[in-house]
């Protein structure tokens, strides 16, 4: 995906006339280029009975256009190197292509094509269906995936962040073509959308390419994404699933602040202490976590086989999840309680001047990792402006280190107490 060591930081961010968002972002360091286009579409846009919709339009664009039918353009790509796939998420769907620089002019044309002139034939979106039912079969038969739903639905009772992304059954099956259709001529707008591209180019033949591809692309009234918000959490939720899978299984989500909240990096860094670092972007990627302060507390002893963190930037308030894998014949309850017994001490008095700079150099130190290729640079370019925080691409670091263990504190007795979780236990059933 090309290593950009020494990349420069200079950055055009503009608009066109038809309200596309364009970032640009030149690096000469190997003759690729990534492209990016995000809509402000995912799952939080889809109202009681509409779930999954976001997620079936991003199979349908692989479907092929008129002009690109079929699997013509997966041939085009795969023919001069280059990868490509997508994204649907709780804010967001995301489309990425990355190939030679040589031949950029290939995913501008495809990706604005698309935009527009995807005609949702009937049998494929049938064929889709089946594909997306028999995705969900599978998350079924996963535990560790069904607790993971229960708990975020657990989370929200008002706001859709509560639904799964791929959609509930019910709803797939109700849903037409003429449903689809409709909310693609409504978010598939280029004032809905950013366009994102890091790599081997010069800026101003960048522009004058975008203009050729995207400037006649007509806008649209932008849909309303307000929502009411979610009332706070008062007292413990819980979740009991049970199957015949025979690990045992723990979550803890914590109810945290949207991106643009004082306490969302000490959040951060309090969760890289915890259980160490995790990425935030679609690349971030993780780091070994047997260091962190619960690794130490729950696996040496037995009281848990394995757990992670996982950190989110979201627009509205989510969830920030602890996830334990137990050994067979544990009892999560036990777990749960010497969790919460390490927690009280950070509940308490907060983590060391030495812990804070540790979970600080962790969390930049994957930052840096996730930035290393042109598909991560371009990935985070659109990401953040997708959020309307694109100054994070320059300041994300800075803002880490401003952290201080007094923000630390602050943010483990505002969010991390018991009050505000869902406890999610999934325990095996005896086999017959």
């Amino acid at each position: 995906m090309g290593r950009t060591t020494g990349l420069p930081a200079l950055t055009t961010t503009y608009h066109l006339n038809n309200g596309l968002r364009v970032c640009l972002k030149p690096i000469h360091t190997a003759p690729i280029v990534s492209l990016w286009l995000w809509y402000r579409h995912g799952s939080r846009d889809e109202p009681p009975g509409e779930t999954g919709r976001a997620h079936w339009i991003e199979h349908l664009q692989f479907k092929g256009t008129p002009r690109y039918p079929g699997d013509e353009i997966n041939r085009q790509i795969a023919r001069v190197g280059g990868i490509w796939n997508a994204f649907t998420y709780l804010d967001w769907t995301a489309y990425f292509v990355t190939l030679p620089a040589e031949h950029v002019d290939l995913a501008l044309s495809m990706e604005a094509d698309r935009m527009v002139n995807n005609p949702f034939h009937p049998e494929d979106v049938q064929a889709e269906r089946t594909v997306i039912l028999s995705e969900m079969e599978g998350d079924l038969n996963n535990p560790y995936a069904r607790l993971s739903d229960a708990v975020q639905a657990a989370a929200f009772q008002v706001h859709p962040y509560g639904h799964p992304v791929i959609g509930y059954r019910q709803d797939l099956l109700a849903t037409s073509r003429e449903d689809l259709y409709a909310r693609y001529r409504r978010y598939y707008r280029p004032n809905n959308a950013v366009l994102s591209l890091a790599g081997h180019f010069e800026t101003a033949d960048m522009v004058e390419r975008i203009q050729r591809y995207f400037g006649d692309l007509a806008p649209a009234p932008l849909p309303d994404r307000r929502l009411p918000d979610e009332p706070p959490l008062t007292a413990e939720r819980r979740v009991q699933l049970s199957g015949l899978d025979q690990t045992p299984f723990l979550q803890i989500a914590y109810r945290t602040p949207a991106l643009n909240h004082p306490d969302t990096f000490a959040i951060h860094i309090l969760g890289s202490f915890l259980a160490g670092p995790a990425g935030i972007s679609v690349f971030g990627g993780s780091l070994s976590n047997k260091t962190s302060y619960l690794y130490r507390q729950l696996v040496p002893n037995g009281l848990a086989a394995s757990l992670h963190g996982s950190a989110h930037i979201t627009y509205d308030p989510f969830i920030f999840t602890f996830g334990f894998t137990l050994h067979k014949g544990s009892q999560p309850e036990k777990t749960l309680q010497a969790f919460d017994q390490a927690m009280q001490p950070i509940l308490e008095t907060g983590i060391s001047a030495a812990s804070l700079r540790r979970a600080v150099k962790q969390a930049r130190a994957l930052f840096a990792y996730g930035i290393e290729t042109v598909t991560q640079q371009a990935s985070w370019l659109g990401y953040l402006e997708t959020l309307n925080r694109p100054d994070l691409m320059s300041t994300y670091i800075s803002r880490l280190e401003a952290v201080t263990q007094e923000d630390v504190l602050r943010a483990a007795r505002a969010w991390f107490r018991p009050e505000n979780r869902v406890v999610g236990i999934y325990t095996p059933e005896k086999r017959p």
